[in-house]
């Protein structure tokens, strides 16, 4: 049996879609199955040290998302067929999905965040993609959703039927996610130095999906009514409309309290997790919510606002606000860090939460799926 695995959308391992292939892969190369990867030049050695004896073959070199859109509309087929692939697995099928495929396919969906708000703030894929999308994923034989929030708009928006459509929530690495000592009052993440207390919020700097312009004025009401000496930390690459996020915290009479870190390394990313006072996760839409469950393994108090998949994963151990809404943020904000009980039972209820979820559970019933297709 030999299968195809479409890298094209995965961020070269560097997005949560890409994590979700790298422990997809390390559960594959112990299968025995032949797999084969296919994707951009660049990603050849990306996702070496999973799979080492994988083969990498390159795709569509011609680069941008439109291009890509049309190699997975045209060029896709005869390359399946020529490659004898008895199925394929799209792992990030909510942005690079076939339009037909000679072989049986499996796609995930991670998310439907394309559809989300008006037609100006839906910048998350091209016109193209837009376009087919809907009766790409229609087309898949069988469709992974990562919460039934995502199952629910992919029956819903799309008309996937339901029937072909199976929740297999993400997991977490519970070896590199959990509660660590906080002694230091300084944390140095190399070229990083964090100066605790901070509140930390792990996303792209997407404007308006991730809400960060809201977060940084609910961080002002918090400042001004604690008097605490709590930074705001930002920590993510930058995304759509960036510069309109910075420009608000620049505005912001808290300036030099708000740090923006850029793209974070992941490998250091549970460090930073764990000596955070709390993890705030204001975004409008998330069909999942992997910054909040890698929050909660690390033993740190959540707030999640209450939209889409996030109240799914944090489930009944996060503190939840109303994302238009600043002040109620705020006052969550303030309750966590005032009231020490609401503190220690939100850490004891983050990790009894964090526990539930499995990485080997995920990927063994995927590879279950792939192979039933197949």
């Amino acid at each position: 049996m030999k299968i195809g695995i479409d890298t094209f959308g995965c961020n070269g391992g560097n997005s949560g879609v890409g994590m979700y292939l790298t422990h997809f892969l390390k559960r594959a190369a112990v299968t025995g199955t032949l797999f084969e990867l296919f994707g951009w030049e660049y990603d050849r050695f990306s996702y070496s040290d999973y799979a080492p004896d994988f083969e990498f073959i390159p795709q569509c070199f011609i680069k941008g998302r439109t291009a890509n859109s049309a190699w997975h509309l045209f060029k896709y087929p005869p390359f399946a067929k020529k490659r004898g692939f008895d199925a394929c697995f799209f792992p990030a099928a909510h942005k690079r999905p076939p339009y037909n495929s000679p072989c049986p396919s499996v796609g995930v969906v991670h998310d439907m965040g394309a559809f989300w708000g008006t037609l100006r703030t839906r910048e998350h894929l091209g016109a193209l993609l837009r376009m087919v999308l809907p009766n790409s994923l229609r087309k898949l034989d069988r469709v992974i959703a990562v919460s039934e929030w995502v199952k629910s708009e992919l029956v819903q928006r799309l008309k996937v039927d339901e029937k072909r459509i199976e929740v297999l929530q993400n997991g977490i690495d519970h070896s590199a996610f959990y509660p660590r000592p906080k002694t230091e009052e300084v944390l140095l993440i190399q070229p990083f130095s964090f100066r605790r207390p901070y509140v930390l919020c792990v996303s792209s700097i997407d404007h308006p999906v991730k809400n960060h312009i809201r977060l940084i004025k609910a961080f002002g009401i918090f400042k001004e009514t604690t008097k605490y000496p709590h930074r705001l930390v930002l920590a993510g690459g930058d995304s759509n409309n960036a510069d309109t996020v910075k420009e608000a915290a620049e505005a912001s009479p808290w300036r030099g309290d708000i740090f923006f870190t850029g793209h974070f390394p992941s490998k250091s990313l549970p460090e930073l997790y764990a000596a955070a006072d709390f993890a705030i996760f204001p975004s409008m839409y998330e069909g999942f919510g992997m910054g909040a469950l890698e929050a909660m393994a690390c033993g740190v108090p959540v707030l999640c606002a209450r939209a889409a998949a996030l109240p799914e994963t944090a489930g009944h151990a996060a503190l939840y606000f109303d994302p238009l809404n600043v002040e109620d943020m705020a006052d969550r904000m303030i309750a966590v860090t005032t009231n020490r009980d609401i503190h220690r039972e939100c850490r004891r209820l983050v990790i009894e939460r964090a526990a539930s979820f499995s990485w080997d559970r995920c990927m063994d019933r995927t590879l279950q799926i792939i192979y039933e297709t197949a």
